[in-house]
């Protein structure tokens, strides 16, 4: 006789299904998505998008998959995944935080058993992304903004001058924050003037213009890196770049393209540079005066390896300090 006794059966556990929350960026052409997240579109028992409008539609649609336009409650989105269905929810620009939020509040009761939740990112921001939003966000206060809407290449010019001073005393400094700031503040220079060389009526230029412009000239002028020449050390890159340099511009003179305006220590550590650079022996000038102390004082600078204005600069925020102590005023 058998005397083992029967177990009741347990009713299998219903498989909640399983939830993927597809992110894509703006910033990637429309289409290009990853392999995973075109895998889990094709395998998906339904796709759900609240952005009629969302860019990727026409491309996922175009491959076949049915996109249901709708903005489902989590209730509603665990509900559809019951049975073990599988839910993708192609994500908004602004993600899906009260769908997500909702989510997380059901999970934390503890009376509901939740689907698998994956967050699928199908396509990446690529290095240098941002400056997308950067272009965007300038072509509309280009557009909008009373005063940046009447600026002009002229009347811009003193604050790239500032900026460019800002940046430098950032770095002097050692300030990593203001550094980042003060970069961000020349890159917006360079942005609103490619924006407003858009609009001239005899010769347009863009921000991809001039981006394509100078990756031509790096490449040019690097064909140690992108060519078949070696450099193996500083000196040989130098010289790499003022031979293809000199190639382009065909000066006549080693002093042709330096900037007369800069200011004068700049100047004259630039010349003598240029000249000692192409191995000439020109004498200074001689004079009497304090310009043409300067003068030696900059050149003798430059062949030491020291740059006049950082060091004047130097000199004179010690000297700022020792007014300041004087003073009895803080540093």
């Amino acid at each position: 006789m058998n005397t083992t006794s029967s177990r009741p059966s347990v009713p299998p556990v219903p498989d909640p299904g399983r939830i993927v929350l597809l992110t894509t960026s703006h910033r990637v052409a429309p289409g290009l998505l990853s392999w995973p997240a075109w895998q889990a579109l094709r395998s998906a028992d339904r796709v759900l998008c609240a952005d009629g409008a969302h860019p990727q539609l026409p491309y996922l649609r175009e491959a076949g998959a049915t996109v249901d336009e709708s903005a489902p409650t989590a209730e509603e989105l665990v509900d559809a995944c019951a049975g073990g269905r599988t839910v993708v929810v192609v994500a908004t620009g602004e993600g899906e935080p009260a769908l997500t939020d909702g989510l997380a509040r059901m999970a934390g009761s503890g009376r509901v058993a939740m689907p698998e939740l994956e967050l699928l990112p199908a396509s990446y921001d690529l290095p240098g992304a941002r400056l997308l939003d950067l272009v965007q966000v300038m072509d509309r206060i280009r557009r909008e903004c009373p005063w940046s809407s009447r600026r002009t290449h002229e009347g811009l010019a003193k604050y790239a001058i500032e900026e460019a001073y800002e940046l430098v005393e950032a770095i002097e400094a050692g300030d990593r924050d203001e550094l980042r700031e003060e970069l961000g503040d020349v890159l917006l220079q360079v942005v609103f003037h490619a924006r407003i060389a858009e609009e001239d009526p005899e010769a347009p230029f863009s921000v991809d213009d001039v981006a394509a412009g100078i990756v031509t000239k790096l490449i040019h002028r690097h064909p140690h890196v992108f060519g078949d020449e070696t450099a193996s050390t500083p000196e040989e890159v130098k010289e790499h770049w003022l031979r293809t340099k000199a190639i382009e511009k065909r000066r006549a003179s080693v002093t042709d393209g330096v900037p007369l305006a800069q200011p004068g220590l700049a100047l004259a550590a630039k010349l003598a540079s240029r000249v000692h650079t192409a191995g000439l022996e020109v004498p200074l000038p001689q004079d009497r005066g304090i310009g043409y102390e300067l003068l030696a004082l900059a050149v003798r600078a430059e062949t030491e390896g020291v740059d006049p204005e950082a060091a004047l600069r130097a000199a004179a925020r010690a000297y700022r300090d020792a007014v300041r102590a004087a003073e009895g005023v803080d540093a």
